[in-house]
């Protein structure tokens, strides 16, 4: 997946590595997470199977920079990556995974545990503020409004998402505080 959300960005413009690595982390990290590393080695794979260029700009003063595109057969997978029938394939949720054996755990284990996920419920590292500048600044190099229009839906869905873990954990230590 993180090859194709290479793809992606790239489609909309040039970028480099450290300019992706900050769209993962403005704009994507509440549904995508991406380390630097992991996103320079894709983008050498990308490289080798031919579905981006590189190219290698000197600067003077500072370091040299080396700026990707996508190719024509990188445009060619990103669209039958998105035209597949991928769907929702099943939950995998490591979260979920704990919770459904909890039972094995005290009362006040389980309060605490449904307390840490509801603190660190947010999704948007740097704040939804952050994500909706970050969403505005995208927009100005997308020329198509039409395009920008799905980020938003992503910030929509991270905020629902947020909302819903914070009300679920209440829910759960409401019911958890409620028994003997």
């Amino acid at each position: 997946m993180l090859k194709h959300g290479i793809l992606g960005l790239l489609n909309y413009g040039n970028m480099t590595g450290y300019e992706i690595m900050g769209v993962f982390r403005d704009s994507l990290s509440h549904f995508w997470a991406a380390q630097t590393s992991q996103i320079y080695r894709e983008l050498q794979n990308l490289e080798k199977q031919g579905f981006v260029s590189e190219e290698h700009v000197p600067q003077k003063g500072k370091p040299d920079k080396n700026i990707f595109a996508i190719t024509e057969s990188g445009r060619e997978e990103l669209l039958r990556w998105l035209r597949e029938d991928g769907g929702i394939a099943g939950v995998r949720s490591p979260l979920l995974m704990k919770t459904f054996f909890r039972g094995e755990c005290s009362k006040e284990e389980n309060i605490r545990f449904f307390q840490e996920i509801a603190a660190g419920a947010d999704v948007f590292p740097r704040g939804k503020g952050a994500a909706d500048q970050a969403k505005l600044q995208y927009e100005n190099v997308i020329a198509d409004p039409r395009k920008a229009l799905f980020w938003k839906f992503t910030i929509e869905y991270g905020v629902m998402y947020e909302k819903m873990l914070r009300e679920w954990c209440a829910h759960c230590i409401k019911e958890l505080e409620e028994q003997l």
